[in-house]
């Protein structure tokens, strides 16, 4: 993942926030056909999720994990980052909400999700 000057969750436009392809993939383009995984859904598949679908190797959920974030323009946590006020990647934020179908998922753009952030 590309750094920035003013990080990750950039206001000032050195980094500009861009919906992820992953977004616009269907069943039939996924490679996770069997379990019904959309680009859409893509956010929730990390380590904790492979092992459902069958995916048990550890080094492998590994590298599963770490392109799917690539993929996704999205940074993690770092595991020893304060629990006192923990990080939530905007972008991640943002595919989170959009995870669901339905009108008010489809119609949510990340403009209007930034400017409620914002607010």
């Amino acid at each position: 993942m590309a750094r920035y000057p003013c990080s990750g969750e950039c206001r000032c436009g050195c980094h500009p926030l861009v919906v992820p392809r992953s977004q616009r993939w269907h069943e039939k383009e996924d490679c996770f056909i069997s379990n019904r995984i959309t680009g859409r859904k893509l956010i929730f598949v990390n380590c904790s999720t492979l092992p459902r679908i069958g995916i048990t190797d550890f080094e492998h959920m590994k590298v599963i994990s770490h392109e799917i974030q690539k993929l996704l323009d999205i940074e993690e946590p770092l595991w020893s980052r304060s629990i006192s006020k923990p990080h939530r990647d905007p972008m991640g934020l943002f595919l989170e909400r959009k995870a669901p179908t339905g009108r008010r998922a489809d119609a949510l753009t990340l403009e209007e999700f930034l400017k409620e952030m914002d607010e």
